[in-house]
């Protein structure tokens, strides 16, 4: 077994260095671009008398991040050729983005707002997946350039893991649909020009089937976007949402009807192995910064790093990153080479254990840091706030368990065994 990561791995790894070092550094150095990230950093990112939702100087900042990426051929990496890609693997991407994550806080890469020098575009893939032909025309390279926005409308006030019982409806109406309802944490509404509504077209509440996706333009006549919820790590995009007699024509049915859900899933299974990635790049980095600090950092007439009370949580730590890390690579390289259902439930390890680590890691970065570290001029409360969200969102940590126990015990997955006859279910 080779664990060496590819020779053309590592040497695009040192180009993207290259690349952050003479075009993204500087840029986020000047004009004052720092306050975007330093001790000021939430202040001015958000708007808070317009709802808590991203400055525009500072999605400004983004944009052009973006541009001078995509200029250098890194934005668009991870995607096929047919969308100006490179076709980046899972594995290219899991160590792509564990290694940005690894930098710390900075304008290469900012999870917060999920931008990067490396993007990653689900909602292009299920563009390129499930799209027509009109549909790939449209939104692919528009999004890619940002004249299109698209925001993810599944979670409700009452339904969120349990999407099968969402209470959204659209009814056939000629070759119309009419969609009533209501979305929660509505991800992008500030600025997105369409939203992808999920909604039940048949079947019962609780069917995997009978649930259609619908790419709802921002400004039809019934779309309402009620307020932006303020969230633990500010600023906010997450929107509640009101539908009423939303009417969109047939050509906006997004994938099959009534088979949306498999939308949802190949949406989350792109996200889930990155943003473990991310996890792990992050531990690593305030496991990193704290081993630093306890170095030089002395008290009672010796370095901190002296005190086991000090060493012993940050080897425990150390050591889960490694294991994650191999977790999370091994993942991704056998997705490269097999069906996403078939890995379903190693995907779910990755996620849940990497933004575990990751909080776990901020946490006690703080600590060994003492004071400092629970002030805004250290990084670790941000990094923190940003990745306690993965913990709920995109399959929350019982998700991803009940995903691993239905694959181990047999009740789902590839090798589902029907139900002895003990009383089973």
């Amino acid at each position: 077994m080779d664990f060496e990561l590819p020779a053309g791995l590592r040497e695009r790894l040192s180009a993207l260095d290259d690349f952050i070092e003479a075009e993204i550094r500087p840029l986020q150095e000047q004009d004052d671009n720092e306050r975007f990230f330093d001790h000021r950093r939430e202040f001015s990112r958000t708007d808070f008398e317009n709802g808590g939702t991203p400055r525009p100087e500072w999605e400004a900042l983004l944009d052009e991040m973006f541009d001078r990426a995509d200029r250098a051929g890194w934005l668009r990496y991870g995607l096929p050729e047919e969308a100006g890609g490179s076709g980046g693997s899972n594995l290219d991407m899991a160590v792509i983005r564990e290694h940005l994550a690894a930098k710390g806080l900075g304008l290469h890469n900012d999870l917060q707002n999920e931008s990067s020098v490396v993007g990653n575009f689900p909602f292009v893939h299920m563009f390129l997946e499930f799209g027509t032909r009109e549909q790939r025309e449209e939104f692919v390279e528009g999004m890619l350039t940002r004249t299109r926005r698209v925001a993810f409308g599944l979670t409700e006030p009452d339904h969120g893991s349990d999407a099968t019982w969402l209470e959204t409806t659209a009814v056939a109406d000629g070759g119309d649909w009419i969609l009533n309802g209501r979305k929660r944490f509505n991800s992008g509404l500030h600025s997105a020009t369409h939203d992808v509504i999920f909604a039940r077209t048949s079947g019962d509440p609780g069917d995997a089937r009978g649930i259609t996706a619908f790419i709802v333009p921002t400004d039809a006549e019934g779309f309402s976007v009620d307020f932006h919820w303020w969230t633990f790590n500010m600023p906010t995009d997450h929107a509640e949402v009101t539908l009423r007699d939303v009417r969109v024509p047939g050509s906006a049915v997004f994938g099959e009807v009534g088979a949306g859900l498999a939308l949802a899933q190949h949406f989350v299974h792109e996200n889930r192995i990155r943003q473990a990635a991310s996890g792990v790049g992050v531990a690593q980095y305030c496991i990193d910064r704290s081993v630093a600090y306890a170095r030089e950092r002395v008290a009672f007439g010796s370095p901190l790093a002296t005190r086991q009370a000090i060493q012993w949580p940050l080897v425990e730590l150390h050591t889960e990153a490694e294991l994650v890390r191999t977790l999370v690579r091994k993942t991704a390289w056998e997705l490269d080479r097999t069906e996403q259902l078939l890995l379903s439930d190693k995907v779910s390890m990755c996620n849940y254990r990497a933004n575990r680590l990751a909080c776990d890691a901020a946490d006690r970065a703080m600590q060994v840091h003492g004071g400092l570290g629970y002030t805004r001029h250290t990084p670790f409360e941000h990094l923190y706030r940003h990745h306690r969200r993965y913990r709920i969102t995109e399959g929350s940590e019982e998700i991803q368990l009940r995903k691993v126990a239905g694959y181990l015990f047999g009740f789902a997955g590839p090798h589902r065994q029907r139900p002895h006859a003990t009383g089973e279910r």
